[in-house]
C-alpha cells in the first residue's frame, strides 16, 4: 500500500469512526413503563416502536408491560424508568403524598382525555342509574382507579353509602357474574370484554361511564422524570413526536396496530385485543372533549378542578398543585397533533 492509499484508508476509517460516534451520541436510551399488560391500548406504544419511529427520532426505546398506574408512577419516580403511561389521578396522588420527593414524575402529554372508569352491573340487578347504587355491594381491587375516584362519582350523583369488597383483579368480573357483588368499577374496555369472556352478553351489562355522569376526570397520560426533562428535553419532544405519528396510524387502523402487541405476547387473542383497542379509542381517546381541547393537550380549568377533586377524594397529605403535575412545553405542534377524526 503506497502513501496515498494509506492516507485514503486513514481518512475513511476516521470518517467511519466519526460517523459511528455521532450516531451513538444522537441515540438516547429511554426505558418506558406501560400501565398494564400487553393488551390492545398498549399498541399506542408498541406500534411506533415496531415501525421504527422512535429509532428514526434518535431514541432507543424499551417498552415494558406494567401492573397498574401506581406502579408506573413509582418506577419513574425511582429512576428505574425514564418515562411511562399512568392515570393522571395516580400521578396527582403521588405528588400530594410525597411533597419532598426529589424526582416526582410530570405528565407531558394527555392520551386518555376522559377517564375510562365506569360502574358496571348486570341488568338483572335492577341497577339502571347511579342513584340505584346506594346500599349496594360493590367490588374492585383496592388500587382500581374507578374505586379510588368513586367518591367523586358518588358526590356528583348523590349516591349514598355503598359496601365495598376487595379482590384480585382476575376475580372482579367473576364475582359479579356469580352474584357475590352487585356492581364493579373498572376500565370499560377491560371489564366489559372480561364479562363477555365469562358468558355475559353486552346487552345484559349496564355501563355507567364516569364522564357521562358529571365526572370529567382526565385518564392516562404520558409521564416523564424531571431529570430527563431537565437534562434532555429534546429527547422527550422527539418521543412525543414519534408517538403522535404512530398514534395517528393506530387510530386509523387498530387491527394493523395490534400486530405489534401480538409480537410482544404471542398468546393474546388478536381479535379480542382489536376490539379492546377500538373501545379505548372510541371512549377515551377520540372523544368530543379530546377534539375540543386537542389531542395530547389539556384544559387548565378542568385540570385544576380535577386536582381539587382528587385532593378531597383521596384524602392526600397536601393539596394537589395542578401546575406541578403538568408540563406541555414539549408537545408537538398543533398541526402534528391534529390526528383525531370526527
Amino acid at each position: 500500500m503506497n502513501k496515498r492509499q494509506l492516507i485514503q484508508s486513514f481518512l475513511a476509517a476516521s470518517a467511519l469512526s466519526f460517523g459511528l460516534g455521532t450516531a451513538y451520541a444522537q441515540t438516547t436510551p429511554i426505558k418506558f413503563q406501560l400501565d398494564w399488560r400487553f393488551e390492545g391500548p398498549g399498541a399506542f406504544f408498541t406500534h411506533p416502536a415496531a415501525k421504527g419511529y422512535f429509532k428514526a427520532a434518535g431514541l432507543d426505546v424499551t417498552v415494558d408491560a406494567g401492573n397498574g398506574s401506581g406502579g408506573a408512577v413509582t418506577r419513574v419516580a425511582s429512576g428505574a424508568y425514564d418515562m411511562g403511561f399512568a392515570d393522571l389521578a395516580a400521578l396527582m396522588e403521588f405528588h400530594a403524598n410525597n411533597p419532598d420527593s426529589p424526582n416526582k414524575p410530570v405528565a407531558v402529554m394527555m392520551v386518555y382525555n376522559n377517564t375510562p372508569a365506569s360502574v358496571m352491573a348486570l341488568k338483572k340487578s335492577g341497577i339502571t342509574k347511579p342513584a340505584d347504587l346506594t346500599g349496594k355491594k360493590m367490588g374492585a381491587p383496592v388500587f382500581d382507579a374507578g374505586r379510588r375516584s368513586f367518591p367523586i362519582f358518588a358526590k356528583a350523583n348523590n349516591i349514598g353509602a355503598v359496601n365495598w369488597t376487595a379482590m384480585d383483579p382476575t376475580l372482579r368480573e367473576t364475582m359479579l357474574m356469580r352474584g357475590d357483588i352487585d356492581a364493579i368499577t373498572g376500565f370499560t374496555f377491560t371489564s366489559l370484554l372480561n364479562l363477555e369472556a365469562r358468558g355475559a352478553k353486552t346487552a345484559d351489562v349496564v355501563i355507567l361511564p364516569y364522564p357521562d355522569y358529571g365526572v370529567k376526570l382526565y385518564g392516562n397520560a404520558i409521564i416523564a422524570s424531571p431529570k430527563l426533562i431537565k437534562e434532555n428535553p429534546a429527547a422527550v419532544k422527539a418521543f412525543l413526536q414519534a408517538f403522535t405519528k404512530g398514534a395517528k396510524e393506530v387510530i386509523a387502523s387498530p387491527a394493523v396496530a395490534i400486530e405489534s402487541i401480538k409480537a410482544r405476547d404471542g398468546i393474546v387473542n388478536s381479535e379480542l385485543e382489536t376490539r379492546r383497542l377500538k373501545l379505548a379509542i372510541d371512549t377515551v381517546v377520540n372523544t368530543p372533549d379530546a377534539r375540543a381541547e386537542g389531542f395530547g393537550q389539556i384544559n387548565a380549568g378542568r385540570l385544576a378542578l380535577m386536582a381539587s377533586q382528587v385532593s378531597d377524594a383521596f384524602g392526600t397529605k397536601t393539596r394537589v398543585n395542578p401546575d406541578a403535575v403538568w408540563n406541555g412545553s414539549m408537545l408537538p405542534t398543533s398541526a402534528e397533533l391534529n390526528i383525531l377524526r370526527k
